[in-house]
């Protein structure tokens, strides 16, 4: 039957990009190709509006396999399974492991133990947290302030005494000291140290060939506001930094004068210990890219410190979604924003997955919360079948070509760092942090101005929403762990809403024993345009947590005005179009008297005449929201 569907299309003659090119021309009709349909993204690429087999003819990597060097089809070679993690705040060391046994039973087969407190686990700490627990069916992991080589060694003791095999546990250790240094400016004790440490943490538990005791928290560079390519660049030059000090490359001293005595570990011990936690952010095709992009790099950074076996060129990733892009206000969208990266990061090949919970950012996470991330995860696996194809992406133009673009970003800035002297060194010369808060002072205009959109924070929010609790302050701050004598400034991570939450909750707070300010939308004239622009001001003073209230539409502007003095508006707002703003807009603004503050929507070719009028306020697609929200709320409240 399927024979006579082989001459299906011959009848149509192949397509050329050329002649697809001439098309999309003709069809501009003299619009700027570049303007109109390249979407230039923060991280420097260019996305053409369609891509072609011949996009692909300069890859030489497509001719690997998955589970093959370079890896950047994934480090499995018949499927494309990631372990569902999930986390678990460590205050009761039994009340843990119970919490740890429920979800276990719900579909998840990674723990991370996050640990609040300062302080060493023991043994006998272990021997309570872990009671039951299968470990060789489960990858434990150990995060938070508990991270020390003793955890490591106290972990590996427990396990030999067990009856378990060691090569087949699968743990990590969140021990970062060059990245912590990036948060804190100040390693614990030396840099000296830290490496000392890393060392007897590696050659400790050498037996337990799974157990990954060193972390390269590139989340901290996306939750900082980076852009991916950033984040994967960084994150190279880190784990790179790990390589040169720990292998018999050497390593450097404070001052980045380089130390005499090598450490013996070879770069295959090394590395593989070593496991890679990002974040993932709402770009979903250009974070699939990400993980595949950096599979590719990290395998010939490894390979260059002339490996044993290419199985040690692997990068293991631990995927996260990040808390850059995650809001308090309407916080159920979290969800949507997380699904859409777990989607991603599990199509990337991510070898574990966390799905923080949507109430993560200002809350502990409830038993709801926790069930809907979990769940979030095993949807794509069990009905989604994602885990089932080994590279998911492959094949794709677009795809393969972000993926070329992004590793090819990602080195160029990866070698600026290394020509810096490496991570450390740019770190102390302060560019690493410059080149980051640069990049996050670019997303929070585009935030402010609403090119970049929060939904339910700077874009469409729940009118009706209030926040009656009481938010700590630091829920809309950045994250400082600035030590005291702290050697370089350090990384912040913080949320892109953060500014518009603390004006928002602001307004909510004077509500709670004052009337809520009330902007009353005047519609008038055109009846398509006052539409538009009463809902786009209803939107704009919304995110502020003002009142609002819009109107079919008013005859005069008289009537207009009475209807805004019986609500008790403290804003009114013009709504027209721009000519009918010649007429309108003065006798309005002379109605008003100074009762209200008077505002047009939008931004009408005689404005510079209606300002000459005394007409000083206008709201329109081009407003710094944030700005002219702070700047009425500061008159009204």
């Amino acid at each position: 039957m399927a024979e006579k569907y082989i001459g299906l299309f011959e009848e149509f003659p192949p397509v050329s990009t050329q002649q697809w090119m001439d098309k999309v021309t003709a069809d501009l009709k003299g619009a700027d190709y570049n303007k109109k349909l390249v979407w230039k993204t923060n991280e420097g690429i260019d996305v053409q509006p369609f891509y072609r087999e011949e996009n692909l003819e300069k890859l030489d990597y497509l001719n690997s396999l998955p589970g093959e060097f370079p890896f950047v089809r994934g480090n499995k070679k018949n499927n494309n399974g990631w372990l569902v993690r999930q986390s678990i705040p460590v205050i009761d060391l039994a009340e843990a492991n119970k919490k740890a046994l429920t979800y276990l039973m719900k579909g998840v087969d990674s723990l991370a133990f996050e640990f609040k407190e300062s302080g060493e686990l023991t043994f006998a700490d272990l021997a309570i947290l872990l009671k039951d627990i299968q470990l060789e069916a489960v990858e434990v992991n150990f995060a938070g302030n508990c991270c020390s080589r003793k955890v490591a060694e106290a972990f590996t003791e427990f396990v030999k005494q067990g009856s378990w095999d060691p090569k087949t546990i699968r743990a990590s250790v969140e021990y970062d000291p060059f990245g912590k240094y990036a948060l804190t400016g100040k390693f614990r004790k030396s840099q000296d140290h830290a490496i000392e440490n890393v060392i007897k943490m590696i050659r400790s538990t050498t037996e337990l060939s799974k157990f990954r005791t060193l972390a390269v928290n590139g989340k901290n560079f996306g939750n900082a506001g980076s852009t991916i390519v950033q984040e994967l660049a960084y994150s190279l030059a880190l784990g790179a930094e790990y390589l040169t000090a720990l292998t018999d490359g050497g390593s450097t001293d404070s001052t980045g004068s380089s130390t005499s005595s090598p450490t013996g570990l070879t770069v295959d011990a090394v590395a593989k210990k070593m496991k890679f936690n990002l974040s993932i952010s709402a770009n979903y095709f250009l974070e699939i890219a990400k993980l595949r992009a950096g599979r590719l790099l990290w395998a010939q950074i490894v390979k260059a410190y002339n490996p044993e076996c290419e199985c040690s060129c692997k990068m293991i990733v631990h995927a996260e979604t990040g808390t850059w892009n995650k809001t308090v206000y309407d916080p159920y969208v979290n969800a949507l924003r997380t699904q859409t990266e777990a989607m991603s990061a599990s199509l990337g090949g991510a070898d574990s997955i966390t799905v923080l919970p949507f109430n993560a950012i200002y809350e502990d996470s409830t038993w709801f919360s926790d069930r809907i991330a979990r769940n979030q995860q095993l949807l794509l696996k069990e009905e989604a079948n994602f885990d089932k194809i080994a590279d998911p992406g492959a094949g794709s133009y677009y795809i393969e070509e972000l993926t070329a673009a992004i590793a090819d970003q990602a080195w160029k800035l990866f070698l600026e760092v290394q020509d810096k002297g490496g991570f450390l060194a740019a770190l102390r010369e302060g560019f690493i942090q410059a080149e980051i808060k640069k990049m996050a002072g670019k997303r929070d205009l585009n935030i402010a101005t609403r090119r970049e959109s929060l939904l339910g924070t700077n874009q469409f929010p729940n009118f009706n929403e209030k926040l009656d609790q009481e938010m700590n302050p630091a829920v809309f701050a950045p994250v400082d762990l600035t030590s005291e004598g702290a050697e370089i400034e350090t990384l912040k991570p913080y949320r892109g809403a953060q500014a518009f939450e603390a004006l928002r909750y602001k307004t909510d707070v004077f509500a709670r024993t004052n009337k809520r300010p009330l902007a009353f939308m005047m519609p008038i004239g055109n009846l398509n345009m006052r539409k538009a622009r009463a809902q786009f001001a209803c939107n704009f003073f919304a995110v502020a947590g003002f009142d609002v209230l819009d109107n079919n539409g008013f005859k005069t502007v008289e009537e207009g005005w009475k209807a805004a003095q019986e609500a008790g508006a403290q804003i009114v707002v013009l709504c027209s179009s721009d000519d009918e703003y010649t007429e309108f807009a003065p006798v309005a603004f002379e109605a008003v008297a100074g009762k209200a503050i008077f505002v047009v929507a939008g931004a009408p070719a005689n404005m510079d005449e209606l300002k000459a009028k005394g007409i000083a306020n206008y709201i329109n697609v081009k407003s710094n929201l944030l700005e002219e929200l702070k700047a009425y709320q500061s008159k009204l409240l």
